[in-house]
């Protein structure tokens, strides 16, 4: 009797340990997760924190902090000019993708028209494509349109994205049917279901199209560099490139608080909208 006690217990043991090791594991990997995504950005914004003549690489934290290169920054290079070309490009991205995408995912989502399969299967093909593919014949048409070295050059690309058609159609596809009988019992017109019942319903999937719109535009690189030339119309991401050119600057630590600069607002803006985001990629989660 006393053997099979003690087996039972070293059983329990053996098994509670189990189930620490579970969550353990779970959480080990994902402070190690952690630490690989954002101990670049940490290490960043303490290289922006550190004096003139404190040695950039002399340990981790910063011995004296200071925001004297956010100050030099802003006296050396134009960060507020470029920030207002990106935010230009920025909210004409956030109302062309709200406007067609929505259009474009209500159109999907409704039955009854020729040629709905084929349109969705041809956008759904285009999401195999990279960008790479076809930046090249993308830049010959802005060429040929006479938008090169313009804002509009930068935006036109973007202006609708075929991931965000996706979304909206899938928050479509969620309306119950129901409400779509009760407007039509109610005399609503297309445009009048659209608007009043359709859009109403899927608010939180229009609010991770707007966000991720806004963060594509602000964070593109590679469509500035090839459409713009001159610099007075360059986008924020594109201007800071010329950081470590510039005369006056080619230091370590302000190129280090050009690059928070340009990640701050991302990350408060995230901070802010967060609980909208998650509520609306469950909402529109893509159903093919």
């Amino acid at each position: 009797m006393s053997t099979r006690v003690a087996a039972g217990r070293g059983g329990s043991r053996r098994r509670g340990r189990r189930r620490l090791a579970g969550p353990i594991g779970r959480y080990a990997t994902l402070t190690l997760m952690l630490v690989v995504m954002l101990g670049p950005i940490v290490w960043q914004f303490l290289t922006s924190l550190r004096g003139r003549t404190e040695n950039v690489y002399d340990g981790v934290l910063p011995t004296r902090p200071t925001f004297d290169n956010y100050v030099r920054l802003a006296q050396s290079f134009p960060i507020l000019h470029y920030t207002g070309n990106t935010l230009v490009v920025a909210a004409l991205a956030v109302t062309s993708n709200a406007v067609f995408a929505s259009m474009g995912g209500y159109a999907l989502s409704r039955a009854g028209w020729k040629g709905r399969g084929g349109v969705f299967t041809v956008l759904v093909a285009t999401l195999m494509f990279p960008f790479e593919s076809v930046m090249i014949s993308m830049f010959l048409t802005v060429r040929g349109m006479g938008l090169v070295d313009t804002l509009i050059g930068v935006w036109l690309p973007g202006a609708v994205s075929v991931l965000n058609i996706m979304v909206m159609r899938a928050a479509f596809l969620a309306v119950p049917p129901e409400i779509e009988e009760a407007a039509l019992l109610d005399g609503a017109g297309e445009w009048t279901r659209f608007t009043r019942v359709f859009l109403p319903s899927a608010k939180g999937a229009l609010t991770v199209v707007c966000i991720t719109s806004f963060m594509g535009a602000w964070d593109d690189f590679l469509w500035p560099l090839l459409v713009l030339t001159d610099s007075d119309h360059y986008t924020l991401q594109l201007g800071l490139k010329t950081l470590s050119g510039a005369n006056t600057v080619n230091d370590q630590r302000i190129i280090a608080a050009g690059a928070m600069a340009a990640l701050i607002p991302m990350m408060l803006l995230f901070l802010a909208l967060q609980r909208f985001f998650f509520k609306g990629v469950g909402e529109g989660a893509v159903k093919l």
